[in-house]
């Protein structure tokens, strides 16, 4: 049986180290910001929320990479995380991750698996 999928954006919306498209997911029965960005050829998507403190990373809507395009960044905190784990390698949450979120691309879109997202542990 196929679980289900959310779509989130066309692939085209993503390009490699630019911005990334904001979509909300169900976490602990609230609304919950989320976000999906393409590094390396492949997309990625995680809670938008700092492992230091519960606060979105962007500092203008999609804006989630450095300057480089190569590192994701908390605007408040100046944290960095790696794109393709969301481990924080530089910042007050050093070694902390991001809560990742289960996406895939297939036919041109992006999709966020929802029976894969466990909206209450995560």
């Amino acid at each position: 049986m196929a679980g289900t999928e959310r779509l989130i954006c066309s692939s085209a919306s993503l390009e490699e180290g630019g911005p990334g498209v904001r979509f909300e997911v169900q976490r602990h029965g609230e609304p919950a910001s989320a976000f999906a960005v393409r590094y390396d050829g492949t997309v990625h998507g995680y809670l938008n929320r700092c492992a230091h403190v519960p606060i979105e990373l962007d500092w203008q809507e999609g804006a989630f990479f450095d300057i480089t395009g190569l590192y994701l960044i908390c605007a408040t905190h100046g944290a960095t995380y790696l794109p393709d784990t969301g481990r924080c390698i530089r910042g007050p949450c050093k070694g902390a991750t991001l809560v990742k979120l289960p996406i895939r691309e297939r036919d041109g879109a992006i999709y966020l698996l929802e029976d894969e997202f466990d909206h209450g542990r995560q």
